[in-house]
């Protein structure tokens, strides 16, 4: 019988994410959307530590600043339109106070170069090849801050580019963490300003670029993220109102096919029962003081102290002490 649709197999990757291992998501917003739900069900992550980033030039620099341990100074951030801020940095580090705004670009930074230093897996997702470089110091910007568009110039990476750039920043990565696994995904969300040709244009540049690179090095590999949108789902249902972003139907399922190439029995069995607890938290009683939600409560703590009795590196304070304490 028909389905009338293309069923993408992906193979089940040896580099599996568990509970267990440290995860660090950067790039464009669909490795948020991936990176959320794995922060929900209380794996530890750390996800866009310079904010949301759609080229591969953006994503390169950041985590090269990562590797540095960068301490950014007053020389490296600008005042417009009352705020200061960074060309590197997504909007949510701008403030009106520059030091508040270098206090929080700085302690991101501290933070997320020591989880690096300590992560099993990066998941980079790469949005769009075309870039936007700053006329004035021909820097490559991952957020034009709202600035007129004459102060840049706009142009779009070639697989070269984005090859040599990454030959150079995974060595550096691997000198800093020796067992980093590395996956690339190039995100679903189409980029129509340059119409339909040009978005096919700078996502093949993307994936070819990607697949230069997982021939030369074992700890890099491609969740086809893009390829499950386009020839799998294949439907503006999957769309969200706009036609460019991508709907929850969507994301779930794509999810679901992470979930089958990167978990594992036990941790697809633990994923289970901690959405479970997670839900159990959010749950609203219709009468807190009965002994029907008491008993509740207490039968959650002692399923959360079960799991921390067998499985003590997962962090489950907050619902441990919100079953302790209500």
């Amino acid at each position: 019988m028909c389905l009338f649709r293309t069923n993408i197999e992906i193979p089940k990757s040896n580099s599996k994410i568990a509970y267990n291992s440290k995860t660090i998501f950067v790039g464009s917003c669909f490795t948020e959307n991936i990176g959320n739900k794995l922060y929900e069900l209380k794996f530890p992550v750390e996800i866009n530590p310079f904010g949301i980033q759609y080229n591969p030039k953006s994503v390169k620099n950041s985590l090269s600043f990562l590797i540095d341990k960068k301490v950014f100074t007053q020389d490296d951030i600008h005042f417009t339109n009352e705020q200061w801020f960074s060309f590197y940095h997504h909007s949510k580090f701008s403030n009106s106070d520059k030091e508040k705004c270098l206090f929080k670009i700085n302690e991101k930074i501290r933070q997320a170069a020591e989880f690096l230093e300590n992560a099993d897996t990066l998941f980079i997702t790469f949005g769009t090849a075309w870039v936007y470089q700053l006329n004035e110091t021909k820097e490559i910007v991952s957020n034009c801050h709202k600035l007129p568009a004459n102060q840049f110039n706009r142009f779009l990476l070639d697989v070269d580019d984005i090859y040599k750039d990454y030959l150079i920043l995974i060595k550096r990565l691997l000198e800093l963490n020796n067992k980093l696994k590395i996956i690339f995904t190039v995100s679903p969300i189409r980029h129509l300003k340059d119409g339909a040709v040009g978005n096919q244009i700078s996502k093949s540049t993307l994936i070819l670029a990607v697949n230069k690179l997982k021939k030369h090095f074992s700890n890099v590999e491609y969740f086809p993220s893009y390829e499950i949108m386009m020839d799998d789902l294949r439907d503006y249902r999957f769309y969200a109102d706009d036609m460019f972003h991508i709907n929850e139907t969507a994301i779930n399922y794509i999810w679901q096919k992470f979930s089958e190439t990167y978990f594992d029995d036990n941790t697809q069995d633990l994923i289970k029962k901690i959405k479970k607890i997670v839900k159990n938290k959010n749950h609203k009683p219709f009468n807190p003081k009965s002994q029907m939600y008491k008993d509740f409560l207490k039968n959650n703590l002692e399923q959360i102290n079960k799991l921390l009795h067998q499985y003590p590196y997962i962090n489950l304070e907050d619902e441990r002490n919100f079953f302790s304490e209500v």
